[in-house]
């Protein structure tokens, strides 16, 4: 089994491996996202000249994701989790690459391959989170990370959908260049924890199996995956919408811009939470995301301005979820079984990629879909 017992040895003493250490990471490797995040589906959409297909396409991709990333608790057992963090940011570098030939083959490709290295990073990075971050620290540090990556999701899918088919690619390369010489530069590495026994189960079946049978642990994804479904219609109906209410690709980017410059909400709602509870400020933010998505729905490619208004409140919401709706997996999950849990807990990214893409290409697909 591949261990990380033991920091590297280095010559120079480590940078402090704190609350802001992990959120100017973090916020690089959001960077390195945000910048084809309108990229993704404006390209997938002028390839195959259909919002419908587009929603087939996003759904065989993101089947095709979860299939990969659920094995990826047996690579932890025997690839050092440093290296399977940096083969994530690889993952975005041959993504980048993929994308800019502008072909249907290297959409394809490059979605595949962006999505993996994703979910490498994020499962990667909580998995560091658990072992350098205290969990009553969490409320602090979960806000702060978020809101560092506020700079980095205003700019770059702005950026990333002016200047043609390699200009964002280029600019994603040299930004996940970047996170790798952050991430080695912090020297991260896993803290000594108790470990599974060695016949412990690596079988996916067996670890969304034991995920399941633990409440905590299903309520925590259940929150995920509702804010995670938001930011996925978001990202690829919502600049559909702009698109199909003729108000161009600018205006695509430009939405996409405006909802993440609200990430910064997410620290004053980690300093709600610190009053009032996590639990209410999760309850009250799924209300107002609820209410924001129906408005924008109603409102369709009908009165776009509109739509998108509702849109940025809903962004406003799920904003204070991104900041503390990781919270509560973060506190249930049991220390040996870190690296099978976080696995299966992070399929619901894969799961929002899928389930609103699968909606839309039925026949009666919601208002905010088809454009009605």
């Amino acid at each position: 089994m591949a261990s990380e017992a033991a920091p590297i040895i280095w010559t120079a003493a480590p940078p402090k491996r704190g609350a802001v250490a992990f959120a100017a990471l973090f916020a690089v490797e959001s960077f390195a996202r945000a910048l084809i995040a309108t990229v993704v589906s404006v390209q997938a959409h002028d390839l195959l000249l259909s919002s419908q297909k587009v929603s087939v396409l996003f759904t065989c991709v993101s089947l095709a994701v979860l299939v990969s990333t659920l094995t990826l608790p047996m690579l932890f057992r025997y690839v050092p989790r440093r290296w399977i963090y940096t083969s994530g940011a690889v993952g975005l570098i041959l993504a980048s690459l993929a994308f800019g030939t502008d072909t249907l083959f290297g959409q394809v490709g490059g979605m595949y391959l962006r999505n993996v290295g994703a979910a490498t990073l994020n499962v990667s990075l909580a998995l560091y989170i658990l072992d350098h971050i205290r969990k009553v620290d969490l409320v602090r540090s979960e806000p702060m990370r978020l809101a560092f990556s506020t700079v980095s999701w205003t700019i770059g899918p702005f950026l990333g959908i002016n200047y043609g088919p390699w200009a964002p690619q280029l600019l994603c390369i040299a930004t996940s260049c970047l996170v790798i010489l952050v991430f080695w530069y912090l020297r991260l590495y896993a803290h000594p924890v108790i470990k599974a026994a060695s016949s412990a189960p690596q079988n996916p079946l067996v670890n969304v199996g034991r995920f399941v049978s633990q409440p905590r642990l299903r309520l925590a994804w259940i929150i995920a995956f509702g804010r995670s479904c938001f930011w996925t219609t978001f990202f690829v109906y919502g600049s559909l919408l702009m698109i199909e209410g003729n108000l161009g690709k600018e205006a695509s980017g430009i939405l996409i811009s405006a909802s993440q410059l609200v990430l910064c909400t997410a620290y004053f709602f980690g300093k709600l939470s610190e009053r009032i509870g996590v639990r209410k400020v999760i309850v009250w933010a799924y209300a107002v995301a609820a209410f924001a998505m129906i408005g924008a729905g109603y409102a369709g490619t009908g009165a776009p301005l509109l739509a998108a208004v509702f849109l940025i409140i809903g962004a406003i919401a799920n904003s204070g979820l991104d900041g503390v709706g990781g919270i509560p997996y973060l506190r249930s999950v049991r220390a040996h079984e870190r690296a099978q849990m976080t696995d299966v807990y992070r399929s619901y990214v894969d799961l929002s990629d899928l389930l609103p893409s699968l909606i839309s290409i039925c026949p009666d697909r919601c208002d905010m879909v088809n454009g009605k």
